[in-house]
């Protein structure tokens, strides 16, 4: 799936340079997927990198669920501590060479602080829905958007998740629309490629 005219392209602005990269698409697009690919390339042409998935930073189960709001909201809204996020990550991409962030542990459903060493050049890829959202966008160098039709989307769930129709309905698919209508990442990317 990795395009190597895509991360070839990306490739030839480093230069000893810390670059930025946002791995957007909605659920099941392919993202993880691509990241492992593009990570591989990477590595091939010696490109120092970390990287990030933004589930890894969700919320608590009680912040997120049960909180008043319709689900749409609580998924795009309270999924993520978009403020907190922005201040502890995003922010200090290009200023600090530590990170301390708040990964979730879903066993015990709590937030953990862990350092994260980010290299002094090379790629930072950042992977994860909604990343184009106003809060997050201008920190990224590059934005890939991974377009995939719901229907393969949904598809590629397990068959245990499927039968949670209502789930996706009322949740996930409203907040998806929310965030095309009103973000426009496929318009917005800087690449994008069908998955």
């Amino acid at each position: 799936m990795v395009e190597d005219s895509v991360i070839k392209n990306i490739l030839q602005n480093i230069k000893d340079k810390l670059i930025v990269i946002g791995i957007d698409g909605l659920s099941r697009s392919g993202k993880t997927t691509y990241v492992k690919a593009a990570g591989k390339i990477l590595r091939e042409y010696n490109v120092e990198y970390v990287c990030l998935h933004m589930d890894d930073f969700i919320e608590t189960r009680s912040k997120r669920y049960d909180t008043g709001f319709v689900e749409w909201e609580e998924y795009y809204y309270l999924q993520w501590d978009v403020e907190k996020l922005r201040e502890s990550l995003f922010e200090k991409l290009r200023v600090s060479s530590l990170l301390t962030l708040p990964y979730y542990d879903e066993e015990k459903d709590i937030q953990v602080w862990r350092n994260l060493q980010l290299p002094s050049c090379g790629v930072i890829l950042i992977e994860g829905v909604f990343l184009q959202r106003k809060e997050w966008r201008n920190f990224f160098d590059t934005l890939i958007y991974l377009e995939c039709e719901r229907q393969v989307r949904f598809s590629r769930e397990s068959i245990s998740t499927q039968t949670k129709i209502n789930k996706f309905e009322n949740r996930y698919w409203k907040a998806e629309e929310h965030y095309l209508r009103n973000m426009h990442p496929v318009r917005n990317a800087d690449f994008v490629i069908s998955s």
